[in-house]
């Protein structure tokens, strides 16, 4: 991870994923960046201040049969320092496309949590490891009956008809309770200074509601 890269997840920690996905939104970015469908799993499950924040670094499964060659090395062996792996897989998938050795090698590697685009399995071993992954659901069969490893650090695309959503190598992925958010690269420093006033209007709007203000004229006063 780049100097600049390291403040800027450095400055991410700082605030949460609804925090981010309130500054995409001013900057018109659609969804504010929200990646549905993606929900906490290990360590816990939707419980508990768990939160990653890291550079992608993206896996893109496919099928057996598409005309893509296979990835020459294992993608587990190649995740950077400070990355969150992203592994995309075509959606409906009933095969789990990550598993616990994968995280025991992505945590020896540095990386700082894994989202699955699909199923994974060994959740007591995730857990055991106190590693923290988001995902579409479970699993408990492997993926090599159906699936191969074609690219990484590739952009891939949410496998959801919900939204038209990519995530590209590099963009910078953030995941809590509240869900995933990828914030691209190319916005992050225009972000940045938006999250810093949104949350210090809304520290100020919470004690004056608490107070007895109603939420329109708070609204007015501290977010005008």
């Amino acid at each position: 991870m780049s100097a600049s890269q390291d403040a800027i997840v450095k400055a991410l920690q700082g605030y949460t994923t609804c925090d981010v996905s309130d500054a995409l939104c001013k900057l018109k970015f659609r969804n504010g960046g929200f990646l549905s469908g993606l929900t906490m799993w290990s360590p816990q499950r939707q419980d508990g201040a768990t939160k990653i924040v890291g550079p992608a670094y993206t896996v893109q499964y496919v099928p057996l049969a598409d005309p893509s060659p296979k990835h020459p090395t294992h993608y587990i062996d190649s995740v950077p320092k400070g990355a969150v792996v992203f592994v995309s897989c075509p959606a409906k998938t009933p095969n789990a496309v990550y598993g616990g050795l994968m995280t025991a090698r992505a945590k020896a590697s540095g990386a700082v949590g894994s989202i699955i685009d699909g199923r994974f399995r060994d959740l007591q071993e995730q857990r055991d490891q106190g590693y923290p992954i988001f995902a579409r659901d479970v699993g408990t069969a492997p993926p090599a009956e159906l699936l191969k490893v074609a690219a990484v650090n590739v952009p891939v695309k949410l496998q959801t008809d919900e939204q038209d959503m990519t995530v590209n190598p590099g963009d910078y992925l953030i995941a809590d309770i509240n869900g995933v958010v990828v914030l691209p690269k190319e916005l992050a420093e225009q972000a940045l200074p938006l999250m810093t006033k949104q949350v210090e209007a809304d520290s100020k709007m919470a004690v004056a509601i608490q107070q007895g203000m109603s939420f329109t004229e708070a609204s007015r006063k501290f977010r005008s």
